[in-house]
């Protein structure tokens, strides 16, 4: 049987200063190079998915951060807007209570005369 290897395992391979017989089977030892250097693609693999999934994490919290503080700035206008609204409408019920109260000592002193 032939023995087949990715472009990767070869690059590897040959970087370790290693070459493997184009047939099977292999000796222990050339199993061994070969399960070592599938191990190093493996990690390689896996550490590459985990820096892309932390990006991915990463990009996801920055944008929920960027769209909370969007609208931390939307709700406090809000509640300057209402602050306002309050004050006056505040203002408003002082000048009617004060209207009132000055009536109705008005109508009190034509009462008594």
């Amino acid at each position: 049987r032939q023995l087949r290897l990715t472009e990767e395992e070869k690059r590897l391979l040959a970087q370790e200063g290693v070459t493997l017989p184009g047939t099977l089977p292999l000796t222990q030892t050339e199993e061994r190079i070969l399960k070592k250097v599938r191990r190093k693609i493996r990690n390689k693999q896996s550490a590459q998915d985990s820096r892309r999934r932390k990006k991915e994490y990463l990009d996801g919290l920055e944008s929920r951060a960027a769209a909370c503080s969007a609208q931390n700035q939307e709700l406090r206008k809000k509640v300057q807007e209402l602050e306002n609204r309050n004050g006056s409408l505040l203002r408003q019920l002082q000048a009617l209570i004060k209207q009132t109260s000055n009536k109705a000592a008005q109508t009190s002193t034509c009462v008594l005369v």
